[in-house]
């Protein structure tokens, strides 16, 4: 019998592997929080599979996403990135990643690591909605609100409260995988 799986993973075998995967699984990782972080940005105005279409090609160009390589990225290294076609080519992405980890890197000189600043967003654990269908998910919570304006504050780029929300889905923050879906049970809060 075929798995009940969220709607919008449907229309792509890379969707799917995505949604089986990674999304809602909390992350505790510094690297692969900036990777979201870059890449949450990145897809701003676009659908998320043009973005994980290119994510390997991302990695490559964005050093593996190592915050204190991207922070050294100079002029220079911003046109060859802009000549590349295998990444979203916006000027204002690309030099966002930039201002981004240096900002990442100053953060985690505060708290220790970007991940104990991050998490006290959702109060250090996963929040588990319990939704019925993709209507009830909503786009920004009084939790990516906060997330936003205190990103903003610290001098990060491309972290409005709807990219803020989609980096909580992606990075395991809340549990929005609907109650019908076979990962809603799967998935360990950590």
């Amino acid at each position: 019998m075929e798995k009940k799986r969220c709607a919008w993973s449907l229309s792509s075998p890379l969707y799917v592997e995505y949604h089986d995967k990674e999304w809602g699984i909390p992350v505790h990782n510094d690297r692969l929080l900036f990777e979201f972080l870059v890449l949450e940005g990145a897809q701003a105005g676009l659908s998320w599979i043009t973005i994980l279409n290119r994510r390997e090609r991302y990695r490559e160009a964005f050093g593996g996403f190592d915050p204190e390589k991207v922070a050294r990225y100079d002029e220079q290294k911003i046109g060859h990135l802009l000549a590349d076609t295998g990444i979203i080519r916006n000027r204002l992405k690309i030099e966002a990643a930039v201002v981004n980890a240096k900002a990442f890197l100053e953060v985690q000189r505060e708290f220790g690591s970007f991940d104990a600043y991050i998490w006290r967003f959702a109060g250090g654990k996963q929040r588990v909605n319990a939704w019925k269908s993709l209507q009830e998910v909503p786009a920004t919570t009084p939790e990516s609100d906060s997330m936003s304006r205190d990103l903003k504050k610290r001098g990060f780029k491309f972290v409005g409260p709807t990219i803020c929300y989609a980096f909580m889905q992606a990075v395991g923050m809340v549990n929005d995988h609907l109650v019908d879906c076979f990962r809603y049970g799967e998935i360990d809060g950590g």
